[in-house]
């Protein structure tokens, strides 16, 4: 068994902005372990990383799970816009530009 296991911290503090961070842990390191060792609080002093739900390549989980190597923590902002009323207003936009003949 290794005895460091590399992982990355992904977070997006907004629409089109990732901040990603590769970290070497210990093995056995959790979730909330490498989310502490990026740092990610420091660099967005706005942002409560306590509350946000967080995952592993896309799928959402408890925060003392335990890590392997070439993991994905993923931390995730709240939505600011329900998915089906954004594709609603684009779709609306999209027929303003170009109307049905």
């Amino acid at each position: 068994m290794a005895e460091t296991i590399g992982v990355r911290v992904a977070f997006s503090p907004r629409a089109g902005e990732v901040d990603e961070m590769e970290l070497l842990l210990p093995a056995g390191a959790t979730i909330a372990g490498a989310v502490a060792a990026s740092a990610l609080a420091e660099r967005h002093p706005g942002v409560d990383v306590t509350t946000l739900a967080i995952g592993l390549w896309g799928k959402v989980c408890a925060a003392d799970e335990t890590l392997r190597d070439g993991d994905r923590v993923e931390l995730y902002r709240p939505l600011s816009v329900d998915p089906k009323e954004a594709r609603r207003l684009r779709y609306k936009a999209h027929l303003a530009k170009y109307p049905p003949k």
